[in-house]
């Protein structure tokens, strides 16, 4: 039955949304947001497309009409909360692993972003589309952790870093990689932001990281990088 509807594809004679099954759509999302990550939107083609996933290129413009919401529907197929579970009961413990939690899709997810970071600026169906699949997902977890701790007394209802969070740790890890010049890569940029979260956030929350403050910067008398001994 498969093999007669990607048959039937190639040549063409689908209606619209009547030979696609729901394991086909996906196949052609996943082989939609891949050609993105390797070549960025302005290469990406519908003929590039349906050459990669032996599909019809009438049945893929029957379907969606075009690139734009091709690629708005597979980044929105893709929206999922990726930091489901994660409630360690301190806000120090969330956020150093929900700083680990999104470093490990850093790569995929950051390679998306670079490559739509000028088309969303022309189209604002697909800027809205990658805010639901990649942004709306990590802030509305974050917020929930901030939540969790005004309830428990950790910070003060609306402290005033609070809108900043989401922010600072998912800017750093997509900003890093241009940064740095280099691929994301999970497991130091999962330490290198957990030491973010470490010494940037938590002291802007009025919070005190639990692996402790960061070591001193001066030599074995505690002088700063200057040579001067702080005061007091």
């Amino acid at each position: 039955m498969a093999s007669q509807s990607r048959s039937e594809e190639r040549g063409g004679l689908s209606s619209p949304r009547s030979k696609i099954t729901p394991e086909r759509e996906r196949e052609l999302y996943e082989a939609t947001l891949d050609l993105l990550r390797e070549g960025g939107y302005e290469a990406l083609t519908m003929e590039g497309i349906a050459a990669r996933t032996r599909c019809g290129k009438s049945t893929l413009y029957r379907q969606w009409g075009g690139k734009p919401r091709l690629v708005a529907a597979a980044l929105r197929a893709q929206r999922r909360v990726r930091f489901s579970g994660i409630d360690t009961g301190s806000l120090a413990g969330d956020l150093r692993e929900a700083a680990r939690a999104g470093a490990e899709r850093g790569d995929r997810d950051g390679l998306l972003v670079q490559a739509l970071a000028h088309a969303v600026l022309q189209d604002e169906d697909l800027q809205q589309a990658l805010r639901e699949a990649l942004v709306h997902p990590e802030t509305s977890m974050v917020d929930a952790m901030l939540d969790r701790a005004e309830g428990r007394g950790e910070i003060p209802v609306g402290h005033p870093a609070r809108e900043f969070v989401a922010a600072q740790i998912f800017g750093v890890l997509r900003v890093r990689p241009v940064l740095e010049g280099r691929r994301p890569h999970p497991a130091e940029d999962a330490a290198y932001l957990q030491r973010f979260v470490d010494i940037c956030i938590l002291p802007a929350l009025g919070l005190t990281s639990p692996a402790g403050p960061p070591p001193r910067t001066g030599g074995p008398e505690g002088d700063d990088r200057r040579g001067r001994r702080p005061r007091g």
